[in-house]
């Protein structure tokens, strides 16, 4: 059931090491490009990071931590790990219409709903999945724009970091709050 699903839904961050098969990522992508989005513009970007793409990523990981945070090594060392031990990153994007702010915008949640779609492709998969946008996600950094080839008009959405996991624990829906402290009745 797609209710079961969506309360299991988790963020995994710890991988193994083995890679992630090109078929995989292309369904994992291919899911992607079933979200909804206004006047079928498709406003998807896929940035696939691996092998040495995914070195050089590290890199710019470590530039931008020690900069932002030079006064917590700890932190560094921590996110280094994460993304050292990730086996595939995917930097999502969303199309711009300079001249067209409010399609710009509705870009913007089309892209967010086609990372939701692989979050949830992604465990049919056997894959685990996060989507990050701060930190070592590294969206805000105009470093990333030059990593991914400067591309003209697009804003980047977020960096999905993705591989087998480590452990599966048992999912058991999270607390959320009720649907009546969030719901106005019209």
């Amino acid at each position: 059931m797609i209710i079961q699903e969506l309360q299991e839904r988790r963020a995994i961050r710890n991988y193994e090491t083995t890679e992630v098969p090109n078929e995989t990522i292309e369904a994992l992508l291919e899911a992607a490009t079933w979200a909804p989005n206004d006047r079928m513009r498709e406003p998807w970007n896929f940035y696939v990071i691996k092998g040495e793409a995914k070195k050089r990523y590290e890199i710019l990981a470590e530039q931008y931590l020690l900069e932002r945070f030079p006064t917590k090594p700890n932190l560094i060392e921590s996110s280094l790990e994460v993304v050292k031990s990730t086996p595939l990153l995917i930097v999502v994007a969303a199309d711009q219409i300079p001249e067209d702010a409010d399609a710009s915008e509705d870009n913007v949640y089309a892209v967010c709903c086609a990372i939701h779609s692989m979050w949830l492709a992604a465990k049919e998969l056997g894959l685990g999945f996060v989507w990050r946008t701060r930190g070592v996600g590294l969206v805000r950094d105009e470093r990333l724009y030059q990593f991914i080839g400067a591309p003209e008009n697009k804003k980047i959405i977020g960096t999905v970091f993705a591989g087998y996991p480590k452990e599966l624990k048992e999912a058991t829906p999270k607390k959320r709050a009720s649907i009546t402290e969030k719901t106005v009745w019209l």
